[in-house]
């Protein structure tokens, strides 16, 4: 049964343990959400006041590694506490029949690309989380290659061969160098539990505004919202071939992933059911590993502080990037960050700031192309005078860049609103027809970027629309409240 609430208290640092070796496995194409959903989702359900008793024993399903072993120098501490995530390959765990179904195949490799700064504010009310690209141009401290033992010097690499050379401790000296953050703890995730997991929620709900499909994960999506069970979920924050987008775009579908598994958790009920709780963390904890400091206790004090945690008090982001393609002699072509704007961002860090303009919950409808981006024309097409000038307005109102100067229509008997457009831009019509509900789509060849609205006696009102990628601010972030479905 639950133990009544107590008092917050931060979380306690315990002395470092000697390090536990265990081989570092990994996939072709390492995947950062699937473990760092995984891990989070313990505090999330912490956050339910489930009692000691209940969560007792945690510890022993953590294997424990020592990334902070004879670390000199390091950053000054700032406000909250910092949580440095890293991915690993479970794959062994996964039945060959779920190999083939989910394209799990690949060989494993000795590194990772699945590196996320996970801030918790010291008031405990809000979780940023900060992703740092696979292939970010870094610079390692001097250290020992862990396979060779051979000394190295400080170097250029990329960042996802820290863990390689250096295993975690390098990983976090390399991470604190860069960032100038002082990282309290080390979480290591596998993504084998990362199906179960999704599974014991009951699933998770994401939407998408357009089709996504990609052959090398076999994901293939419908417009609109779909439950995605285990399996399902894999495939979606696996994928990277289902847009141009590539890396960035995968990125912003696992954070947004990520914000629908907290809502899940949150509003599903299985909080405040123990065993449900039970099977969870066990799923989720017999693959991790972490320092030692990290533990039952502080997961229970945590989740206690962050009881009335919510998808509108975590924000997602990833590092700045300054120049696309910085090509490295003997590494190859790598990311580098902005200086300028990755400096900031790591900052607010520090200073304890969030990194996203905190909303209301928009409910507006996603759409495939940003209104801001779609040029409008207006014509009334009946005899209600006014209208075309109203619903210019109505449309501007959203967003939708228009003329300003709405025009009669040559028809003046319209009974159903058209939409006028150039078949190369049937992106941006379909868009402005979601603003219009019950329109008609008429293709227009040679018209030009400009769409055209006719409106008919059926009008009655606008409906509110969004971009699907909602990020703004300063650092592109987004909360989670306006990553998951409206």
């Amino acid at each position: 049964m639950p133990t009544p609430p107590r008092s917050p208290a931060p979380p306690r640092r315990r002395p470092q343990p000697s390090p536990v070796r265990r081989p570092a496995v990994r996939p072709r194409k390492p995947r950062w959400g699937m473990r760092v959903v995984t891990t989070l989702s313990v505090v999330v359900l912490a956050s339910a006041g489930i009692g000691h008793a209940v969560v007792t024993g945690l510890d022993e399903d953590i294997a424990r590694v020592d990334p902070f072993k004879d670390m000199k120098n390091r950053p000054q501490a700032g406000h909250g506490m910092n949580v440095l995530l890293v991915g690993t390959d479970g794959r062994d765990k996964i039945t060959p029949e779920e190999k083939r179904k989910y394209r799990l195949g690949g060989a494993p490799c000795h590194c990772t690309d699945t590196i996320m700064i996970v801030h918790i504010s010291e008031d405990r009310e809000r979780a940023s989380v900060v992703s740092l690209p696979r292939d970010s141009y870094a610079e390692t401290p001097a250290h020992t290659d862990e396979t060779t033992g051979k000394r190295h010097g400080p170097h250029p690499i990329k960042i996802n061969a820290a863990y390689a050379e250096g295993g975690p401790n390098l990983t976090v000296r390399t991470v604190e160098n860069m960032t100038h953050v002082k990282i309290d703890h080390y979480l290591e995730v596998d993504f084998t539990s990362f199906m179960k997991t999704v599974d014991v929620l009951g699933g998770v709900e994401i939407c998408t505004a357009g089709p996504l499909k990609d052959s090398y994960t076999g994901l293939d999506l419908a417009p609109g919202s779909h439950k995605l069970n285990g399996g399902a979920a894999l495939q979606y924050v696996r994928s990277r071939h289902a847009d141009g987008s590539s890396d960035l775009g995968r990125m912003q579908r696992q954070q947004r992933f990520l914000a629908a598994l907290i809502e899940q958790a949150t509003s599903s009920g299985v909080l405040l059911n123990p065993l449900k709780f039970r099977d969870v963390t066990h799923a989720v904890l017999g693959s991790v590993r972490a320092d030692k400091g990290f533990g039952t206790e502080e997961l229970l004090d945590l989740g206690r502080a962050m009881r009335n945690f919510s998808p509108a008090s975590s924000e997602f982001t990833t590092v700045p990037i300054g120049r696309m393609g910085y090509v490295v002699k003997g590494i190859g072509s790598t990311l580098k960050w902005d200086d300028a704007k990755s400096g900031k961002l790591f900052r607010a860090l520090r200073d304890d700031k969030p990194l996203a303009p905190h909303k209301v919950r928009n409910k507006a409808l996603r759409v495939d192309v940003a209104p801001q981006q779609i040029q409008v024309q207006v014509q009334n097409g009946t005899a209600t005078e006014g209208l075309g000038k109203r619903v210019d307005s109505a449309l501007r109102g959203t967003g939708f860049r228009t003329t300003r100067q709405p025009a009669n229509a040559p028809d003046r008997t319209l009974k159903r609103t058209v939409v006028a457009y150039d078949p190369r831009w049937d992106r941006s019509a379909k868009s402005l027809a979601a603003a219009l509900p019950g329109c008609e789509l008429r293709a227009v060849k040679g018209q030009g970027p400009l769409m055209k609205v006719l409106a008919g006696a059926d009008f009655k009102q606008i409906r509110r629309v969004r971009a699907d990628d909602p990020r703004q601010g300063e650092f592109g972030a987004v909360t989670g409240d306006q990553e998951v479905c409206p």
